[in-house]
């Protein structure tokens, strides 16, 4: 399944860069037939629950409004997008727009959308619904999780929009001011309802930042209205989410079944990893996403008997640890050091990859691209060749090189005299692999003369930490994307995520990155991905995105650790469970049933 999947991925990235595609040209029937036929799924039965898990309260319930996996993963649930995943191939496939054209040049997408569909209150689903969600919330740079970013264009040095218009109700065109191959694959954003959030947007007079208000905790459910298969109808502060099923979705299986088959989706609000799993062995939860570390008393207790089952499968998206240093940390010393390659350089030499991957996932993980999937074929470089391999002796010595040695013999370098090289080190401590590898750095670490302070914090407060730059050193899990551009606010040097060298940021909103902070070798991945974003010729895109994981590789901008495969643990009772290669965790868009 392994080549199947990384040739379907390849033959997805490569349609999506023709200059003139045209997908669906023939409109699909309505409601639209779901099927997978090389994942061996089954008709289901109608009825039933499944309780799954939220690691956190969810913020609110307004995707856009606050960045949170918990309100991703609900969302996932209760809203759809212009274009899915086929989880068989990873090919795109129709979501709401039920076909699609794109212009020869490449700079003009026309959405026909699909008939027939609802919001969850009986609204029927329009053209303007899709107009105002690109225009009143994703594009609006005040949504905490918009993304602004991804439709302006630098062109001839000017910055243009991306315009959006609804030629008729079931029909919406998107003019780009440049080529864009990946564009496409972009179009996953959930669309949401003008009829019910038109108050909290510009458009209806509210201030541009009003929007993140849409939707809090303590909101009537029935305002909560999407067009996916579920819909939310109570919220137990702290304790349970339940979503029920939407009897008028827009899919069916082979057979002619509504979907989805279950009646209901409760996910049940339990912090810490090991209240999950006690919770999933008590049988309490249907299904818990566990790490390589978890995996042996899982599979030794399904072999044993127990009703359920772990599935595992190498992964695309899901989210790589990997250390960072704060190339802008508050104590200048620091500062100075992190930002210096060959330090960085130097404490790669002292990162054991292969530990972590044994001990931590049990083998259940491989050497990360710089950052790229090794399974994404259409545009993995391998670099293992250029990281730094685990050699403590040789990252002391390039210590030694820096003139970072031990002046005052207490086994702990000096910065300076007097000036220990100490650091402290974030992680998530509600978190056994972050746990874990935090450890094992320190450890190492320690045994080059380096020490290393560790401060454990939720794992779900990571990055926004990362983003605040009130860190020194650092240890987060960034997810992978089948098409760099996806990750763009991440790896570009003045992206909105590239929290590492946050001075690298725009003084404000809309103004060019402040280039002069930049290193010589961020400045040419600045420029790999501005010209990927509108290259159109698919070998000399895919060597752009090349160079820049060899620049990563050689500058080490952050220390990639492991990319960890797709664990997980589901009772017998349900059924058609797929893992593939990892889409975001809680989202299963293969329809799910309860065996009787």
């Amino acid at each position: 399944m392994q080549t199947t999947l990384r040739q379907g991925l390849a033959r997805t990235i490569a349609v999506l860069v023709v200059g003139a595609l045209v997908f669906g040209s023939a409109a699909f029937a309505q409601p639209k037939t779901v099927s997978y036929p090389g994942l061996d799924i089954e008709s289901g039965q109608s009825g039933g629950a499944m309780t799954m898990v939220l690691g956190d309260s969810p913020p609110r319930f307004f995707y856009y409004g606050e960045i949170s996996t918990v309100s991703q993963t609900l969302s996932q649930q209760m809203f759809d997008s212009l274009v899915e995943f086929d989880l068989e191939n990873y090919e795109l496939v129709p979501g709401l727009a039920e076909s699609w054209e794109i212009s020869d040049d490449g700079t003009v997408y026309t959405f026909h959308l699909r008939e027939g569909v609802t919001w969850h209150d009986g609204t029927d689903f329009t053209a303007d619904d899709v107009i105002f969600t690109y225009e009143q919330i994703i594009t609006n740079p005040e949504a905490r999780a918009g993304d602004a970013a991804q439709f302006t264009f630098t062109v001839d040095g000017e910055s243009r929009p991306v315009t959006f218009e609804a030629v008729d109700d079931m029909t919406v065109r998107m003019t780009l001011p440049a080529a864009a191959p990946a564009f496409l694959l972009q179009q996953r954003f959930f669309i949401m309802p003008k009829h019910v959030l038109l108050p909290f947007s510009v458009e209806g007079g509210a201030a541009p930042a009003d929007i993140n208000n849409a939707w809090p905790t303590d909101v009537d459910p029935s305002l909560v209205v999407g067009t996916g298969p579920f819909r939310l109808t109570s919220y137990t502060p702290g304790q349970l989410v339940r979503l029920e099923r939407n009897p008028d979705y827009w899919k069916v299986d082979e057979a002619g079944t509504p979907l989805p088959y279950l009646e209901r989706l409760d996910y049940l609000i339990v912090p810490g990893t090991d209240a999950q799993v006690a919770q999933f062995l008590a049988g309490n939860l249907d299904q818990l996403n566990i790490s390589g570390a978890q995996f042996p008393d899982f599979m030794t207790r399904s072999l044993a008997g127990a009703d359920f089952d772990v599935v595992q499968s190498p992964a695309l998206f899901g989210s790589p640890p990997h250390l960072a240093f704060n190339f802008d940390a508050a104590d200048a010393e620091l500062a100075e050091l992190f930002s210096n390659v060959e330090f960085r350089r130097a404490m790669e030499l002292a990162v054991d990859r292969m530990r972590v991957i044994d001990d931590v996932y049990n083998g259940l993980a491989e050497i990360p691209g710089t950052p790229t999937a090794p399974a994404n074929a259409a545009f993995y470089e391998d670099t293992t060749g250029l990281m730094g391999e685990y050699d403590l002796a040789a990252a002391a010595t390039a210590l030694d090189e820096l003139g970072l040695t031990d002046t005052d013999g207490d086994g702990v370098r000096n910065i300076s005299a007097g000036r220990a090289l100490e650091f402290t080190l974030t992680y998530g401590n509600d978190s056994p692999a972050f746990t874990d590898i935090a450890t094992i750095l320190q450890n190492d670490f320690a045994e080059i003369g380096v020490r290393v302070n560790l401060q454990g914090i939720q794992a779900s407060q990571l990055l926004g930490t990362g983003l605040s730059g009130d860190y020194e050193a650092i240890v987060v899990a960034l997810g992978n994307q089948p098409d760099p551009e996806l990750r763009k606010p991440i790896w570009q040097p003045g992206g909105s995520l590239y929290y590492w060298h946050r001075s690298t940021q725009p003084a404000d909103t809309g103004e060019a990155p402040n280039f002069d902070a930049m290193a010589d070798w961020e400045r040419r991945i600045y420029e790999i991905f501005d010209r990927g974003s509108v290259e159109t010729d698919a070998d000399d895109r895919a060597e752009l995105y090349r160079e820049w994981q060899r620049l990563n590789a050689e500058n080490v901008p952050v220390i990639m650790i492991a990319k960890p495969a797709n664990v997980a643990a589901v009772y017998d009772h349900i059924g058609n469970f797929v893992y593939s290669l990892g889409v975001i965790p809680g989202y299963n868009p293969v329809p799910l049933y309860f065996r009787r």
